[in-house]
């Protein structure tokens, strides 16, 4: 019995080195979108008003819990039973990246002035700004779903060839850190000023570093979100030339961060006028 429990223990250790080894070779495998889904989602999270800010990180980290509860199992049944499919719904998510990328450079050049102007002559309401906050909400949800099916297969590809058990292990805690980790990090950039004013009061209404943070997080917003845009369309990109053939010896010649930027750049492009006619044709249902 003793012998019997102590094969189990040994089995259990070895299952956790195996698992722990092949964590790291994932994590590191998927360590540029993980940097990708940092940008866009600190991009996604910001822009609430200062009390709104945790509240609302907190229902988009609950929203990304739930999609690797959906998307973790999917794709292990996938794998082993239906491959195929697993590049057709990449190529889907990597068409939504680019549109939302496109779609942000669009409004940038198009309609940054108009909403200005609009934001100007009239107050939103209660119900207005929580609109809003919902709406932006499901879009942060959403675009996580995307890259986390992205960063799933990923990490599956390149643990495929171990057991099962061990597939299982690595994959799920790539999954969980994708989560904890960059959540995390963009929770303490969002709350980067309200560190700033706490060292400034706590120093009698002075400090330097603290004076730094507050000044500092506009600024890493807005890289944030030039980063975010780029790192949508290269994810985009990406997921198009290592699971098309035709794409990539289209930009075969080109160093792969421009290549992986133009193809996703032009996907948007074709992508985004066809979304703007489908939204009109929604607007137009819905007004009747």
């Amino acid at each position: 019995m003793a012998t019997g429990l102590l094969a189990l223990l040994d089995d259990i250790s070895v299952l956790m080195d195996d698992v722990a080894t092949m964590s790291k070779v994932a994590t590191q495998k998927t360590a540029g979108i993980l940097g990708d889904d940092l940008a866009v989602n600190a991009e996604k999270a910001s822009g609430f008003a200062s009390s709104r800010e945790l509240p609302v990180l907190w229902q988009i980290t609950k929203g990304s819990f739930k999609n690797k509860l959906i998307i973790l199992p999917l794709a292990f049944l996938l794998s082993a039973f239906a491959p195929w499919i697993i590049v057709p719904i990449l190529m889907l998510g990597g068409i939504y990246l680019a549109y939302e990328g496109m779609e942000k450079i669009h409004e940038y050049f198009f309609h940054r002035h108009e909403k200005k102007h609009l934001e100007s002559l009239e107050e939103k309401s209660k119900e207005e700004i929580l609109a809003e906050e919902e709406a932006k909400i499901k879009s942060a949800i959403l675009t996580d779903f995307i890259l986390s099916i992205e960063i799933i297969i990923l990490a599956l590809s390149t643990v495929k060839t171990e057991p099962m058990a061990v597939q299982v292990g690595a994959v799920t805690f790539v999954a969980i850190l994708a989560t904890v980790g960059v959540y995390g990090i963009v929770a303490l950039l969002v709350r980067m000023d309200d560190f700033g004013y706490k060292l400034i009061a706590m120093n009698g209404g002075e400090s330097k570093l603290g004076t730094f943070f507050v000044l500092a997080l506009p600024k890493v917003i807005k890289t944030l979100t030039v980063i975010g845009t780029i790192a949508m369309l290269l994810v985009a990109g990406g997921i198009f030339i290592h699971n098309s053939e035709f794409v990539h010896h289209l930009v075969e010649g080109i160093p792969f961060i421009f290549g992986d930027l133009l193809v996703g750049a032009i996907i948007g492009a074709i992508a985004l006028p066809i979304m703007m006619i489908v939204n009109k044709m929604r607007g137009s249902t819905d007004k009747e």
